[in-house]
């Protein structure tokens, strides 16, 4: 692989799939407690009550990172934790835990990357309009200058948001994650003021850190269409409008789409300054990557019209998604051409497949194996290319609480039996 000699190898992970202990030293709940006890919202009912027990076992989980040999480590911060009443007094306990955690990752030589939102909003925001309310914005940058001021003389790489398409568009147009909406002017309100909170963001950490390295993390897709009709080739275009260009777009100063203001059909919230400080300037930029869109035009429709096909006999993960390697590199290669980006991470890559614990408790994965050496082998043709990449991190370093296929789906590098919470290494790893 010709990759950077100082490029960083990491893992990924985030609060509300592996902390547990919800309701330990002043944490409230959050969009997600309230989520998971909704009848049929989860697979089997299930919830992150406990998840991988990570609040307690955090030493024991940098020992593995030391035993795969990573530079970095990226995980969130859980807002009801640190904030618990969304705004106001900071919880000294909740904040302590991040700064153990930092402190012991510096112990070991490894990079701490702090995510500040992976998804967990709390629940008292939410009841007070959530994410569609521009104060939710506001009270996030304070979050984040809070967060800042306390691990800044030790952090210096920060990612704002991760996946806010997630959050506006799964979260608050198809239902599928909390909190739960069916609305597209919630969401579209959703996604513009998450874009208005990672700008506030930006700026609150710099003020508290003055050379701190600031980013955000957006989950892209290669967008193509399943034919050369044009009524294809018009749905891949939305799709990449819906997944792709009004995330990356107002980033970049270029303002939210026109296609797809006229496609959602929902005035913005803008106020005079907004866009400015949503395209505050990048340090680097996040990308996670799955699997590629290949579209077909589907009128009367979803939003956006258009319905992701598989290919007969493409190879699938046990999340049913292609394995199209080369759309991480055509996507690396755009971020550097179209959005001009100076510095890009791959912040999450990887896949679930079924695992099976051996008789002396081994877990070969060559599938996940394979699926990593594909995906790196399209970062090195990506830099080989001429984009600045500049680190990797795999999704994820353990077996989760997968949101809403709870916990059935494995991502992890680390096998977690989660009756034992007992950890084991697997092949892939």
């Amino acid at each position: 692989m010709s990759l950077p000699p100082d490029f960083l190898w990491g893992v990924a992970t985030s609060a509300y799939q592996i902390e547990g202990a919800v309701d330990e030293d002043g944490r409230s709940e959050s969009i997600w407690d309230t989520f998971c006890r909704v009848p049929g919202a989860v697979a089997g009912g299930e919830t992150g009550d406990v998840a991988c027990d990570h609040y307690h076992r955090w030493r024991e989980d940098i020992g593995l990172m030391k035993q795969l040999g990573v530079d970095a480590y990226r995980f969130s911060l859980a807002w009801p934790r640190v904030v618990p009443g969304g705004d106001g007094e900071v919880s000294a306990p909740g904040l302590a835990f991040y700064d153990r955690l930092t402190d012991a990752l510096l112990e070991e030589g490894i990079t701490p990357f702090p995510t500040l939102y992976h998804w967990d909003l709390p629940q008292v925001l939410q009841d007070r309009g959530g994410w569609p309310a521009r104060e939710t914005a506001e009270h996030f940058a304070a979050y984040a200058a809070a967060v800042a001021e306390r691990l800044g003389d030790r952090v210096q790489h920060w990612a704002t948001l991760n996946e806010p398409l997630c959050s506006a568009w799964i979260g608050h147009l198809e239902g599928k994650m909390a909190p739960g909406l069916t609305d597209i002017t919630a969401a579209v309100r959703a996604s513009y003021h998450l874009h208005l909170g990672h700008g506030l963001a930006v700026q609150a950490i710099r003020a508290a850190v003055p050379d701190a390295q600031v980013g955000i993390v957006n989950n892209l897709t290669h967008c193509e269409p399943a034919t050369d009709r044009e009524a294809d080739v018009a749905a891949a275009r939305r799709a990449d409008g819906h997944v792709n260009r009004w995330w990356m777009d107002p980033l970049h100063g270029r303002g939210y789409p026109a296609d797809m203001r006229e496609l959602y059909g929902v005035e913005l919230p803008e106020k005079p300054g907004d866009l400015e400080t949503i395209a505050a300037p990048l340090d680097w930029l996040g990308l996670n990557y799955y699997f590629r869109s290949l579209v077909t035009d589907e009128p009367g429709g979803p939003l956006p019209r258009a319905r992701q096909v598989l290919l007969p006999g493409a190879r699938r993960t046990a999340m049913d998604w292609e394995v199209h390697a080369e759309g991480l590199t055509e996507t690396l290669l755009r971020m550097t051409d179209d959005y001009g980006a100076r510095c890009l991470y791959v912040t999450e890559n990887g896949s679930a497949y079924p695992d099976v614990v051996g008789p002396g408790g081994q877990i070969d994965d060559p599938e996940r194996t394979r699926y990593l050496e594909e995906h790196l082998a399209a970062c090195t043709n990506a830099v080989n290319r001429g984009a600045p990449l500049a680190g990797y991190f795999a999704w994820s370093l353990l077996d989760n609480f997968e949101w809403a296929y709870g916990y059935d789906k494995r991502f992890g590098l680390v096998h977690v039996d989660y009756a034992s919470q007992r950890r084991t290494m697997k092949g892939s790893g």
